[in-house]
């Protein structure tokens, strides 16, 4: 799983996805099941960009991995663009989409919308050491670590419920785009999880906004 970690660069990119790509066109690098990298693929469907972009999964963790020779990070999701360069983690693509197309941006505008996408990345980050310590072998585990995961994901849910039943998360941004991709992972992929527990209001939110063509469109398979 990719870290989305990165500092808010402001990109200026002409508006016209056909200015200079000729017969290429930007790719962007995933994995099946990372979230971060899923955002992403939300974010180019729901603007309206998924013929100009071209999708390549890769493997993770691995020295043969497709995304390698332009991420030596390996990490994903990485968007290789025509002119040599290459856009790694989440907020950084998502920036770049928005000067894409007409269609409004997915990155927040003011600071409450900010703040909401944070809240989420944060517990996406949490989700993702907690899901990598349960990959460990269990001798290798951490019981601290789970212990502090779990109870980090299920504070930060019981606050997240109760910004849905407030009004938040209604408007088709960056910041709901991650909370699908969070729960929806969570749902295929971290189900040792039950964040639906005792929080009606989330799970409503969810069962209605996961009907999006985007969402069913960039479902991962099932996995531990």
């Amino acid at each position: 799983m990719a870290n989305h970690s990165c500092p808010l660069v402001i990109l200026s990119v002409t508006n016209d996805l056909s200015f200079s790509y000729g017969l290429n066109m930007p790719e962007l690098f995933y994995s099946d099941g990372s979230p971060y990298a899923r955002i992403c693929r939300m974010a180019i469907r729901e603007r309206g960009l998924a013929q100009d972009i071209k999708e390549t999964i890769t493997t993770l963790r691995d020295p043969q991995a497709v995304v390698l020779p332009y991420n030596p990070t390996g990490k994903v999701p990485a968007l290789a663009l025509d002119d040599g360069y290459t856009l790694c983690e989440t907020t950084v693509i998502l920036q770049w989409l928005d000067t894409q197309g007409s269609a409004p941006p997915m990155l927040p505008q003011d600071t409450k919308g900010l703040a909401a996408y944070g809240r989420v990345l944060s517990l996406l980050d949490g989700i993702a050491v907690w899901n990598r310590e349960l990959r460990r072998p269990e001798s290798e585990r951490s019981p601290s670590v789970l212990a502090l995961e779990a109870v980090r994901a299920d504070r930060t849910a019981d606050v997240l419920s109760q910004d849905v039943a407030g009004g938040a998360y209604q408007t088709l941004d960056a910041a709901s785009l991650a909370l699908l991709a969070v729960l929806g992972y969570a749902q295929k992929r971290h189900t040792v999880w039950q964040w639906q527990q005792g929080r009606s209001e989330l799970e409503n939110w969810f069962n209605t906004f996961s009907q999006r063509p985007s969402f069913m469109d960039t479902i991962p398979q099932v996995s531990g």
